[in-house]
């Protein structure tokens, strides 16, 4: 069973940073392309990125040079590094890998003065 557990969300001011974190049991991330997708409120959940296996990434156009995803292949964790956070940016985010599977709870990013 694949399980993926997002952390380090949090509330934070326009132009603050924060890292979110999910640790993936059951999959290698090593094997597989991870991926974070984001729910704002009233919207579909929406796909912001994702890494391949090989190490190369891709963005969505409205987080691109300021978000960045990382992988620890030791730790079996992914990583969502995101600077100059802007309102729009506040959602509920989550991890999968591709193809997708099961959902974690994610975690929720607040961003407001």
């Amino acid at each position: 069973q694949v399980q993926f557990v997002e952390s380090g969300g949090g509330s934070v001011q326009p132009g603050g940073s924060l890292r979110l974190s999910c640790v993936v049991s059951g999959r290698s991330i090593s094997i597989y392309p991870m991926a974070w997708y984001r729910r704002a409120p009233g919207n579909r959940r929406e796909w912001v990125g994702q890494i391949m296996a090989s190490g190369s990434e891709n963005y969505a156009a409205s987080v691109k040079g300021r978000f960045a995803i990382l992988r620890d292949n030791g730790k079996n964790t992914v990583y969502l590094q995101m600077n100059s956070l802007k309102p729009d940016d506040t959602a509920v985010y989550y991890c999968n890998s591709l193809p997708n599977t099961e959902w974690g709870q994610g975690t929720q990013v607040t961003v407001s003065s």
